[in-house]
């Protein structure tokens, strides 16, 4: 009883912006939080520092704290970054846009002006030169699902529960701007420790439910050779148990669209690789083709993902189920119908069916193995990726750059309980620095297994520097072919050349001699097979950072696939006005 009194009095005694914000954070299972330092938000900070449970990492830029947080969320749920007012805004805008295009609820803080300043004629640094404060927030409107500027203390309560309770039902990234002066300042709306959230949960309509699972069963239970194809909003909808309860049931096989890699178990036995198109997993396309009915859960159609609009499906044989929609052919659709809730209820009521499986089966044969490279001959890229398939298991996560990874990557068959992450729909290239900071350190259980080009690691190198700093032992492979691989499979020039680094040396530099961190360069098979000894010996745990010289030519076959494909859409005429 004594107990109870005590706690009623803790959730009435006066806390301060900045403490109740950080609890906040606390509560929805943020432990890092990443940024960079400015005069707009040094108050702040020491408020989020004085958190026991928050630790703060700082980066070398702004862009790179976004894409951390965005890598965070991917691994813990939900991320968080902070930065000074505008010019560390506008900074981190880029990485918060392909948060929203991933689905990922990263809350994006920012330290801003003092509220008296609001309303004035005054011009302050850090800004365009005007007095009006809103472009940071204005720029912000179309990246995030919810905007808050607090510059008062008597609705500053409502509006960070808001904000972060609408990243979290809305799976998308917020922004709060907090003027400098009011973090440290008590208001009886903040207790010492605020109530927890409760997030009302999405319930289907029942009618609308019961009626799109009896239309999908008897579309389904009249195909011959049905298949089940996963999506990237497979997450956002948290269904991924339910599709593979589903799969569980049905018989039918599973493929992923490339974007949805790690979303379904590869070890499933009715796995049978990504569905890409002209570029799909051997055996894989042929059997979602030439099926007769597909079950689409959660996919994004994009011109990357049709490998420029090349699928060869058909929208009347096709179910697509959105997070919260079921479309089936060209209509019916049924309105607020949660996946998970119909991945349970199709589950109980779909007939099985292993036709496609069994076409499948009789058709797959097990995929090459990689001539080996004779002794000192320069290594190539499907020599490491064969290596870098035999260092995958449950501990380890795979995060893919934008680039020929995103390929090569693709074809590793992932153990159960391996992470994989890359960003497909946003593709901006240098992300997988910042991610796998932000991964790793909200992962702590998985060594992470990064695969970046030269091309993207000058992007955002820096924060390497941040991984050390913290102690991680990822596994960087830097794969150095002199130059944007991607975009000369594309639409080739010599802007796509360029400057060669001593990779090795600068992330030699970054080490300083303090923290645990190893290089070498790697340039023939035996070269990498040490290299992997001492990554899994002595050096298991310090981060690894290896750069692989490859010939520039050296790619997947299905980036020359892709690339000219893409290139086709990208060069069509305009239409006749």
């Amino acid at each position: 009883m004594e107990d109870n009194k005590q706690s009623r009095l803790t959730l009435h005694v006066p806390s301060t912006l900045g403490r109740h914000l950080a609890r906040r954070l606390v509560q929805i299972g943020v432990r890092d939080i990443f940024g960079v330092p400015g005069d707009f938000n040094l108050t702040l900070l020491d408020h989020l520092i004085a958190e026991p449970d928050l630790n703060f990492i700082g980066c070398c830029n702004e862009l790179n704290a976004g894409y951390a947080a965005d890598g965070y969320a991917r691994a813990c749920g939900v991320g968080a970054c902070v930065v000074t007012f505008t010019v560390g805004g506008l900074s981190v805008i880029n990485a918060i846009a392909g948060a929203y295009s991933e689905n990922l609820p990263v809350i994006c803080i920012v330290g801003g002006p003092n509220s008296n300043d609001y309303g004035t004629n005054r011009i302050l640094h850090h800004t365009i030169g005007l007095p009006d404060f809103s472009q940071e927030m204005q720029c912000f409107q179309t990246v995030t699902c919810y905007q808050a500027v607090v510059n008062n203390l008597e609705d500053a309560h409502e509006q960070i529960d808001t904000a972060i309770s609408t990243a979290l039902k809305e799976s998308k990234p917020v922004y709060i701007s907090i003027s400098c002066n009011l973090p440290a300042i008590p208001h009886p709306t903040f207790s010492i420790e605020p109530v927890p959230y409760f997030l009302s949960p999405k319930v289907s309509n029942q009618l609308a439910l019961e009626a799109a699972v009896e239309a999908t069963a008897t579309f389904l239970g009249k195909a011959v050779k049905p298949v089940l194809v996963g999506g990237p909003k497979l997450r956002v909808a948290k269904a991924q148990k339910a599709f593979v309860q589903l799969a569980d049931v049905c018989g039918y096989p599973v493929a992923v669209m490339p974007s949805a890699k790690g979303m379904v178990p590869e070890h499933h036995p009715q796995f049978i690789g990504t569905y890409w198109g002209a570029i799909s997993t051997n055996f894989c396309g042929e059997i979602v083709e030439s099926a007769d009915a597909y079950l689409f859960a959660g996919p994004i159609f994009n011109d990357y993902s049709t490998v420029g609009y090349s699928l060869l499906i058909k929208k009347e044989k096709s179910i697509i189920v959105q997070p919260n929609r079921v479309t089936i052919g060209n209509g019916p659709s049924f309105g607020w119908v949660f996946m998970a809730d119909f991945f349970t209820a199709l589950a109980a009521k779909i007939k099985k069916n292993n036709t496609a499986l069994e076409n499948y089966n009789r058709i797959y044969v097990p995929p090459a193995v990689p001539v080996r490279n004779e002794d000192h001959e320069p290594i190539r890229v499907n020599i490491l990726f064969k290596h870098i398939q035999n260092m995958l298991n449950g501990e380890k996560a795979v995060i893919a750059e934008t680039g020929d990874s995103w390929f090569n990557c693709q074809k590793l068959r992932l153990p159960e309980n391996c992470g994989y992450e890359f960003q497909m729909q946003y593709g901006s290239i240098g992300w997988s620095v910042g991610a796998t900071l932000g991964y790793a350190q909200a992962a702590q259980d998985k060594r992470v297994i990064a695969c970046i080009g030269d091309g993207s690691f000058q992007v955002t190198a820096q924060d390497v520097s941040t991984m050390i700093r913290n102690g991680q032992k990822s596994i960087i492979f830097l794969l150095n072919n002199s130059g944007y691989t991607i975009e000369v499979e594309i639409h080739d020039g010599p802007y796509n050349v360029i400057k060669n680094w001593n990779y090795t040396a600068l992330v030699e530099a970054m080490k300083n001699g303090e923290g645990k961190c190893w290089t070498c360069k790697v340039r023939t098979e035996e070269e990498l097979l040490e290299a992997i000894e001492t990554i899994n010996g002595d050096q298991k745990d310090s981060l690894c950072f290896v750069e692989v010289i490859l010939h520039k030519d050296d790619t997947s076959k299905e980036l020359l696939e892709w690339g000219s494909r893409v290139a086709s859409a990208n060069s069509r005429l305009p239409n006749p006005q």
